[in-house]
Protein backbone atom coordinates (compact mmCIF):
# COMPACT_ATOMS: atom_id res chain seq x y z
CA UNK A 1 0.00 0.00 0.00
CA UNK A 2 2.67 2.01 0.76
CA UNK A 3 4.64 1.73 -2.36
CA UNK A 4 0.82 2.43 -4.45
CA UNK A 5 0.77 5.41 -2.11
CA UNK A 6 4.68 6.56 -2.98
CA UNK A 7 3.95 5.76 -7.19
CA UNK A 8 0.58 7.67 -7.42
CA UNK A 9 2.62 10.57 -5.42
CA UNK A 10 4.94 10.60 -8.37
CA UNK A 11 2.36 9.97 -10.99
CA UNK A 12 0.33 13.67 -9.29
CA UNK A 13 3.89 15.23 -9.32
CA UNK A 14 4.90 14.09 -12.61
CA UNK A 15 1.52 15.89 -14.68
CA UNK A 16 1.61 18.62 -12.12
CA UNK A 17 5.38 19.24 -13.63
CA UNK A 18 3.82 18.34 -17.09
CA UNK A 19 1.23 20.92 -17.18
CA UNK A 20 3.60 23.50 -15.97
CA UNK A 21 5.80 23.16 -18.92
CA UNK A 22 2.55 23.25 -21.06
CA UNK A 23 1.77 26.30 -19.40
CA UNK A 24 4.50 27.89 -19.59
CA UNK A 25 5.30 27.05 -23.53
CA UNK A 26 2.09 28.56 -24.00
CA UNK A 27 1.85 31.43 -22.04
CA UNK A 28 2.02 34.93 -24.19
CA UNK A 29 4.91 37.28 -25.09
CA UNK A 30 4.62 40.75 -24.51
CA UNK A 31 4.59 41.68 -28.03
CA UNK A 32 1.95 38.55 -28.89
CA UNK A 33 -0.24 39.82 -25.40
CA UNK A 34 -0.25 43.52 -27.39
CA UNK A 35 -1.16 42.34 -30.47
CA UNK A 36 -4.10 40.93 -29.12
CA UNK A 37 -4.81 43.33 -27.48
CA UNK A 38 -4.72 45.89 -30.11
CA UNK A 39 -7.37 43.40 -32.04
CA UNK A 40 -9.53 43.46 -29.19
CA UNK A 41 -9.23 47.54 -29.02
CA UNK A 42 -9.51 48.24 -32.70
CA UNK A 43 -13.02 45.90 -32.66
CA UNK A 44 -14.28 47.55 -29.67
CA UNK A 45 -14.05 50.99 -31.29
CA UNK A 46 -14.72 50.11 -34.99
CA UNK A 47 -18.05 48.41 -33.43
CA UNK A 48 -18.90 51.21 -31.46
CA UNK A 49 -21.77 53.76 -31.91
CA UNK A 50 -19.48 56.07 -30.15
CA UNK A 51 -17.11 56.62 -33.22
CA UNK A 52 -19.72 55.84 -36.01
CA UNK A 53 -17.19 58.12 -38.46
CA UNK A 54 -13.84 55.84 -37.63
CA UNK A 55 -14.16 53.39 -40.79
CA UNK A 56 -14.94 56.32 -43.17
CA UNK A 57 -11.63 57.62 -42.07
CA UNK A 58 -9.83 54.65 -41.52
CA UNK A 59 -10.64 54.07 -45.37
CA UNK A 60 -8.99 57.01 -46.15
CA UNK A 61 -6.33 57.00 -44.11
CA UNK A 62 -2.49 56.01 -44.97
CA UNK A 63 -1.90 54.16 -41.52
CA UNK A 64 -3.21 53.21 -38.14
CA UNK A 65 -1.75 53.04 -35.03
CA UNK A 66 -3.75 51.01 -32.15
CA UNK A 67 -3.14 51.69 -28.46
CA UNK A 68 -4.85 49.47 -26.49
CA UNK A 69 -3.39 50.98 -22.80
CA UNK A 70 -2.52 54.76 -22.24
CA UNK A 71 -1.99 55.85 -19.02
CA UNK A 72 -2.45 59.31 -17.81
CA UNK A 73 -1.60 59.78 -14.70
CA UNK A 74 -0.63 63.51 -12.69
CA UNK A 75 -0.26 65.12 -9.48
CA UNK A 76 1.00 68.87 -10.42
CA UNK A 77 4.05 67.11 -12.88
CA UNK A 78 2.01 64.30 -15.04
CA UNK A 79 2.58 61.89 -17.82
CA UNK A 80 1.16 59.67 -20.17
CA UNK A 81 2.64 56.52 -22.12
CA UNK A 82 1.35 53.11 -23.77
CA UNK A 83 3.24 50.27 -26.06
CA UNK A 84 0.63 50.38 -29.77
CA UNK A 85 1.32 49.49 -33.05
CA UNK A 86 1.55 50.37 -36.28
CA UNK A 87 0.05 49.41 -39.69
CA UNK A 88 0.15 50.88 -42.85
CA UNK A 89 -1.66 50.48 -45.83
CA UNK A 90 -1.14 49.53 -49.29
CA UNK A 91 -3.30 49.39 -52.59
CA UNK A 92 -2.17 46.16 -53.58
CA UNK A 93 -1.60 44.38 -50.58
CA UNK A 94 -3.68 45.89 -48.16
CA UNK A 95 -2.68 46.29 -44.29
CA UNK A 96 0.72 45.31 -42.91
CA UNK A 97 1.61 43.34 -40.43
CA UNK A 98 2.09 45.44 -37.25
CA UNK A 99 5.19 47.31 -35.74
CA UNK A 100 5.85 48.16 -32.11
CA UNK A 101 5.68 51.94 -30.86
CA UNK A 102 5.52 53.36 -27.38
CA UNK A 103 3.63 56.58 -26.99
CA UNK A 104 5.14 58.88 -24.21
CA UNK A 105 4.60 62.57 -22.76
CA UNK A 106 5.36 64.80 -19.71
CA UNK A 107 3.64 67.86 -18.47
CA UNK A 108 3.64 70.34 -15.64
CA UNK A 109 0.85 72.63 -14.44
CA UNK A 110 -2.32 72.14 -12.03
CA UNK A 111 -3.85 68.41 -12.96
CA UNK A 112 -4.33 65.71 -10.57
CA UNK A 113 -6.10 61.87 -11.89
CA UNK A 114 -5.61 59.52 -13.70
CA UNK A 115 -6.79 58.47 -16.82
CA UNK A 116 -6.72 55.19 -19.25
CA UNK A 117 -7.69 55.38 -22.64
CA UNK A 118 -7.89 52.98 -25.41
CA UNK A 119 -7.13 55.08 -28.28
CA UNK A 120 -7.01 54.59 -32.35
CA UNK A 121 -4.93 57.18 -34.67
CA UNK A 122 -5.91 57.41 -37.78
CA UNK A 123 -2.61 58.57 -39.78
CA UNK A 124 -4.05 60.81 -42.90
CA UNK A 125 -0.59 61.87 -44.21
CA UNK A 126 2.52 60.73 -46.04
CA UNK A 127 3.88 63.60 -43.84
CA UNK A 128 3.09 61.99 -40.69
CA UNK A 129 3.86 58.48 -41.93
CA UNK A 130 6.99 59.49 -42.32
CA UNK A 131 7.85 60.77 -39.25
CA UNK A 132 6.99 57.74 -37.52
CA UNK A 133 8.75 55.69 -39.76
CA UNK A 134 11.77 58.03 -38.82
CA UNK A 135 11.57 57.97 -35.13
CA UNK A 136 10.35 61.78 -35.28
CA UNK A 137 6.61 61.95 -34.33
CA UNK A 138 6.11 64.32 -32.11
CA UNK A 139 2.07 65.69 -32.09
CA UNK A 140 1.25 69.55 -32.08
CA UNK A 141 3.46 72.50 -33.92
CA UNK A 142 4.09 70.79 -37.35
CA UNK A 143 2.28 67.82 -37.21
CA UNK A 144 -1.36 68.47 -36.40
CA UNK A 145 -3.29 66.44 -34.55
CA UNK A 146 -7.41 66.54 -33.56
CA UNK A 147 -9.92 64.23 -32.11
CA UNK A 148 -12.22 62.55 -34.40
CA UNK A 149 -16.01 62.72 -34.80
CA UNK A 150 -18.13 61.64 -32.52
CA UNK A 151 -21.63 60.07 -32.20
CA UNK A 152 -22.60 59.91 -35.66
CA UNK A 153 -23.70 55.86 -35.62
CA UNK A 154 -21.93 53.10 -36.75
CA UNK A 155 -21.22 52.63 -40.56
CA UNK A 156 -21.29 56.49 -40.81
CA UNK A 157 -19.45 57.64 -43.74
CA UNK A 158 -19.39 61.10 -44.07
CA UNK A 159 -15.87 61.76 -43.54
CA UNK A 160 -15.23 65.45 -44.98
CA UNK A 161 -12.83 67.22 -42.59
CA UNK A 162 -8.99 65.75 -43.04
CA UNK A 163 -7.29 68.74 -42.62
CA UNK A 164 -4.99 67.04 -39.82
CA UNK A 165 -2.30 64.40 -40.07
CA UNK A 166 -3.76 62.15 -37.51
CA UNK A 167 -6.95 61.62 -35.70
CA UNK A 168 -7.42 60.61 -32.57
CA UNK A 169 -10.60 58.33 -31.53
CA UNK A 170 -9.97 57.16 -27.95
CA UNK A 171 -12.28 55.66 -25.26
CA UNK A 172 -11.63 56.96 -22.24
CA UNK A 173 -11.89 56.54 -18.38
CA UNK A 174 -10.93 58.11 -15.22
CA UNK A 175 -10.87 61.60 -13.70
CA UNK A 176 -9.26 63.44 -16.91
CA UNK A 177 -12.01 65.26 -18.99
CA UNK A 178 -10.48 64.82 -22.43
CA UNK A 179 -8.01 63.49 -24.10
CA UNK A 180 -4.86 65.54 -25.66
CA UNK A 181 -2.09 64.13 -27.18
CA UNK A 182 -0.25 67.23 -28.18
CA UNK A 183 3.46 67.05 -27.10
CA UNK A 184 3.53 63.72 -27.22
CA UNK A 185 5.89 61.45 -28.73
CA UNK A 186 6.12 58.38 -30.92
CA UNK A 187 8.84 56.34 -30.71
CA UNK A 188 10.22 52.56 -32.29
CA UNK A 189 10.44 49.52 -29.48
CA UNK A 190 13.43 48.13 -31.50
CA UNK A 191 13.80 45.45 -29.05
CA UNK A 192 9.98 44.29 -29.45
CA UNK A 193 10.49 44.44 -32.99
CA UNK A 194 13.42 42.31 -32.96
CA UNK A 195 11.92 40.33 -30.44
CA UNK A 196 9.00 39.61 -32.59
CA UNK A 197 10.78 39.30 -35.97
CA UNK A 198 13.86 38.84 -35.17
CA UNK A 199 17.10 40.63 -35.21
CA UNK A 200 17.48 44.01 -36.61
CA UNK A 201 14.09 44.33 -37.90
CA UNK A 202 12.84 48.23 -38.49
CA UNK A 203 9.63 49.07 -38.35
CA UNK A 204 10.15 49.65 -42.80
CA UNK A 205 11.33 46.37 -43.09
CA UNK A 206 7.44 45.32 -41.69
CA UNK A 207 5.29 48.00 -42.75
CA UNK A 208 6.55 49.08 -45.98
CA UNK A 209 8.90 46.44 -47.65
CA UNK A 210 7.25 43.68 -46.10
CA UNK A 211 10.50 41.98 -45.62
CA UNK A 212 9.51 40.26 -42.47
CA UNK A 213 6.21 38.52 -40.63
CA UNK A 214 4.75 36.36 -38.04
CA UNK A 215 1.85 34.34 -38.41
CA UNK A 216 0.22 35.19 -34.98
CA UNK A 217 0.05 38.94 -36.09
CA UNK A 218 -2.42 37.95 -38.80
CA UNK A 219 -5.52 38.27 -36.24
CA UNK A 220 -4.85 41.58 -36.40
CA UNK A 221 -4.19 42.17 -39.98
CA UNK A 222 -7.55 40.26 -40.92
CA UNK A 223 -9.46 42.68 -38.46
CA UNK A 224 -8.37 45.58 -40.14
CA UNK A 225 -8.85 44.10 -44.04
CA UNK A 226 -12.44 45.43 -44.29
CA UNK A 227 -11.20 48.83 -44.36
Amino acid sequence: MTILRKMAALAVLAVTLLLGQAGTSQALTPQQELIDKSRITFEKLIGSYEFGELPGYLKRAKAVMIFPEIFKAGFVIGGEGGNGVLMVRDPNQGWSQPAFYTLAAGSLGLQIGGQLSETVFTIMSDKALQAVLNDQMKFGGDMSIAAGPIGKGVGANTTTNLDADVYTFAKTSGLFGGVSFNGAGILRKDDWNAAYYGAGTLPQWIVIDRKVSNPNGQALVNALSPY
